[in-house]
């Protein structure tokens, strides 16, 4: 009896592995299908080297047209003044200030050239008043000032300026702006829920009053 018990568990242990076998190799080639469709699909919307080289270059053409003239290409593009990059080589003391939403953040990093790269960064993040949004300009640059202001105050003993230099400050303006040069220039319109009618026309431009008033900081 025993025995014959034995070879019944072995038996359906045997049905058992083999059910499971099978069950196995049907998903595996269902997958296979599905693989080889994923696979053809691919090579199908894949883009071939010579065509994205096309599309670059008529990218490229555009761009310059557009930087070129007004209105002379298909893209829109503003000219921004920014003729060099940085090298990496950098040293001393700079803040960064980015308005481009809600929220705005001030940056604090010292730089310590090729070697050094980044020794230092700290960031603060500061929530814009509604009101401030849809008031005046004077309201909402002051109250940036102000803000970057008090972040310069905090600047610890950890950060340090390099013998006759100042700290120098970057203003990153996420709207659109007609520049007339890398500091100035007159704003084409307010977006992400800003709306300051007195900004836009404003014969000065956003990008002169702002340099104007956070350089009284730097």
């Amino acid at each position: 009896m025993r025995k014959a018990a034995a070879a019944a568990v072995a038996a359906a242990a045997a049905v058992g592995v083999a059910l499971l076998a099978r069950r196995q190799m049907r998903e595996a080639k269902r997958w296979g299908r599905a693989d080889a469709v994923l696979r053809g699909l691919e090579e199908r919307s894949a883009a071939p080297p010579a065509r994205l080289r096309q599309v670059a270059d008529a990218m490229a053409v555009e761009m310059h047209a557009g930087l070129a003239s007004e209105g002379g290409s298909k893209l829109g593009m503003i000219i921004s003044y920014v003729d060099s990059l940085p090298s990496g080589q950098e040293k001393g003391l700079f803040y960064a200030l980015d308005l481009g939403g809600t929220n705005f953040r001030v940056l604090r990093v010292q730089l310590g050239g090729k070697e050094g790269r980044v020794v230092k960064q700290e960031c603060d993040e500061i929530s814009i008043p509604a009101h401030l949004m849809t008031g005046t300009s004077q309201e909402l640059f002051d109250f940036i000032a102000a803000a970057l202001a008090k972040f310069v105050a905090s600047e610890g003993e950890d950060f340090h300026l390099l013998e006759g230099r100042q700290r120098e400050l970057g203003f990153t303006f996420s709207f659109p702006v007609k520049q007339s040069s890398i500091a100035s220039g007159t704003l084409i319109k307010w977006t992400k829920g800003f709306s300051i009618d007195e900004t836009v026309s404003s014969c000065y431009g956003v990008n002169s009053y702002t340099s104007h008033r956070l350089i009284l900081y730097s």
